[in-house]
């Protein structure tokens, strides 16, 4: 026995429920079916990383993070994403892109899987994206990588996508 039905059907993301047999058992599962995401970690020639502060109503807060987005484009690769992404909410583009991790966020209760990115040779746009909704006001903010990863590392950085791609950035780039 196995089957998966739409159980609610969002603006974002779905949520489904699955019957699948695992270890001669049938079970049943419900999650969040993601379309996945990239994320940026941008590095700019002072060696500091790019953080962007907005308002996520499940924690009731603005959270630091680093740029990010859906893959939510029929056609488009988690690096072309990328690339958007990181026009859409800092009004930058990169010369120089490097894959650092995908990773899968909360695999007990959703399907996403996010590609992080290391984005160098930042360079402004020439005009300023327009942004609406939990986007509008956005703050920006460099930060010396090395305070970073000691802000996830002392639990002032809490966002889970923002703490391994600061993470893998610093590691890679302390590598070569």
């Amino acid at each position: 026995m196995s089957g998966s039905d739409l159980v609610y059907e969002g603006r974002v993301w779905d949520v489904r429920n699955d019957t699948f047999r695992y270890n001669d058992e049938d079970l049943v599962r419900q999650y969040v079916d993601h379309p996945g995401a990239a994320a940026i970690v941008a590095i700019d020639d002072d060696g500091r990383v790019l953080l962007i502060q907005q308002y996520r109503h499940p924690i009731r807060h603005r959270d630091w993070e680093i740029p990010a987005g859906l893959l939510d484009v029929a056609g488009e690769s988690p690096l072309e994403t990328a690339k958007r992404e990181l026009v859409e909410e800092a009004d930058l583009e990169a010369d120089d892109w490097q894959e650092l991790v995908s990773i899968f966020t909360t695999p007990g209760g959703n399907d996403e899987v996010v590609h992080v990115f290391l984005a160098r040779g930042l360079r402004p746009v020439g005009e300023a994206h327009a942004r609406e909704a939990e986007e509008a006001d956005i703050r920006v903010e460099w930060v010396p990588l090395t305070d970073a990863v000691s802000g996830v590392l002392a639990g002032r950085l809490r966002n889970g996508i923002l703490s391994v791609g600061v993470l893998a950035a610093a590691e890679k780039l302390r590598r070569g």
